[in-house]
């Protein structure tokens, strides 16, 4: 099977399916660093060339380097330049107010030196408050860095059309926003997709399959409540309270399931399709670890889905009250459920000197 890609930019060809970084990195469960980081040349020479991480995302960006630095040591600079490396810079929220162009720019140096490249493919930008300090100034830091040579492409996350729209109208040229998007969340669909398809953007998509919840693994399953044992299941559990019952999930897994036995495929895979299928969707943001998931993760390329399974599938979400509102803005509200289990200051690290001069 070979994987279908899709130009963010002419001539800027990524996978539709992205390896992500978010469960490599900490508060997700045990990994071994060795084996992780062996297993993504895997996914690269079977067609899924594009990796996303981020600053925050500890110690993935590190991972990614040594696997390209391999790579480049063993096989050549042409086999290591197909990875692309899609990267975020989050500000942390306690440093919003004074950070400095310089130390923007120094976030920057810094994954280029952790990634162990010279230039960032594309950088997704956030800014926990729009309210503090320069947004549009710290996105201005990375136009310049463009222009530098150290970033070829920009992009956002978790923002919806109230939070780009002013970036736009400032002259940023925005080749993508990377936003949660599932069968659970559908918040992107409400206004976000259509405005993107005006404004020469594309959805690059996390959350797929809600953490492992869109999976056999829970299919049959008893509420299992909120003891979990890493964050991100925590964050994944809160919007299934917003889709609806427990058992309207396991409607929809039944569903999938069933679906997924037409076409000889997992649900899992049933349910990553369904989110590609979406208007102005680029990619999907899969979190497969090991290279043993890499034929579950290649099968979403295998089928389509018709429309009796549309059909199928409309039926349950028809019913789903949400979750409701604007991209990230559960998540955005600190006093809230979704964001009180968020971590807003990840970026102070031993290695965080470039942050000094602002307090990290």
């Amino acid at each position: 099977m070979i994987p279908e890609t899709v130009p963010l930019r002419p001539g800027y060809n990524i996978s539709r399916v992205i390896k992500g970084g978010w469960q490599l990195a900490g508060d997700h469960g045990a990994v071994d660093r060795k084996d992780a980081v062996r297993d993504m040349e895997a996914f690269l020479d079977a067609g899924i060339t594009s990796f996303d991480c981020a600053d925050i995302y500890t110690g993935v960006e590190e991972m990614i380097g040594d696997f390209i630095a391999d790579v480049r040591l063993r096989r050549g600079a042409e086999v290591a330049n197909r990875v692309q490396v899609h990267t975020k810079l989050v500000p942390d929220l306690g440093l919003l107010a004074n950070i400095k162009p310089e130390d923007v720019e120094a976030i920057i140096d810094r994954s280029l030196k952790r990634l162990q490249i010279d230039r960032l493919h594309l950088v997704q930008f956030y800014w926990w408050d729009l309210s503090m300090g320069e947004p549009q100034a710290g996105l201005d830091v990375l136009k310049r860095c463009q222009e530098k040579g150290k970033i070829a492409y920009l992009g956002t996350t978790n923002w919806d059309v109230a939070e780009t729209q002013p970036f736009i109208d400032a002259g940023f040229d925005l080749v993508s926003t990377q936003v949660q998007y599932s069968l659970l969340d559908r918040r992107a669909a409400h206004g976000l997709a259509q405005w993107t398809a005006t404004s020469d953007m594309q959805l690059l998509c996390y959350g797929t399959l809600a953490g492992g919840f869109l999976t056999e693994k829970w299919l049959g399953q008893p509420d299992p409540g909120f003891s979990f044992e890493n964050r991100s299941l925590v964050k994944y559990r809160l919007i299934i309270d917003e889709f609806g019952p427990w058992e309207r999930l396991q409607q929809l897994l039944g569903v999938l399931q069933s679906i997924g036995a037409k076409h000889g495929v997992s649900l899992s895979s049933v349910a990553t399709r369904w989110v590609l299928d979406q208007p102005q969707v680029a990619a999907a943001i899969v979190g497969a670890r090991y290279a043993r998931h890499l034929p579950q993760t290649l099968e979403v390329f295998s089928f389509a889905l018709d429309a009796d399974d549309q059909a199928a599938i409309g039926s349950v979400l028809e019913a789903a009250p949400g979750p409701a509102g604007p991209v990230f803005a559960l998540e955005r509200d600190r006093n809230g459920r979704h964001g009180r289990i968020m971590k807003y200051n990840l970026n102070t690290r031993p290695d965080d000197q470039v942050l000094g001069a602002t307090g990290g």
